[in-house]
């Protein structure tokens, strides 16, 4: 059943998802390229890079910081299955939104206005508590 799973889960991917697939296969390639090694982490390929900053999904890859922990690799994972779900809308109803409300805050904190700890709880707004959601429940 698993197998059945991986299978189908691709198939959305470079079909219904295929516009944040073909993102990250873009940006696999250019890791690939630079040297980077691509791991596995259930039906996903994922690569690390750099520190500190957490991670972003594109379709059925994820590019994380190096030495993610398990929250990470699963709330990713979780963004991975929005993207079959939401198909051609995944950019702008997640990924966009979320990368604009990731920066934001880094920006509020960088600017010394806030600290994190003063910030909602990251998985307050709907799509990213979904995700850790999604991801918690289907990849342990």
């Amino acid at each position: 059943m698993k197998i059945v799973k991986g299978i189908l889960f691709w198939v959305l991917s470079l079909s219904w998802g295929l516009p944040m697939t073909l993102f990250g296969a873009i940006c696999a390639f250019a890791l690939l390229v630079t040297g980077h090694k691509p791991q596995r982490f259930h039906y996903f390929v994922y690569f690390e890079v750099g520190s500190g900053w957490g991670g972003f999904e594109a379709g059925g890859f994820f590019f994380v910081n190096k030495h993610p922990s398990q929250h990470i690799k699963q709330h990713e994972s979780g963004h991975g299955l929005q993207n079959i779900m939401l198909g051609v809308l995944m950019p702008f109803l997640v990924s966009i939104p979320s990368m604009i409300r990731y920066w934001y805050r880094e920006l509020i904190v960088r600017s010394g206005k806030k600290k994190y700890s003063e910030l909602p709880d990251y998985d307050s707004i709907w799509f990213e508590g979904w995700a850790t959601r999604l991801g918690e429940k289907h990849f342990k």
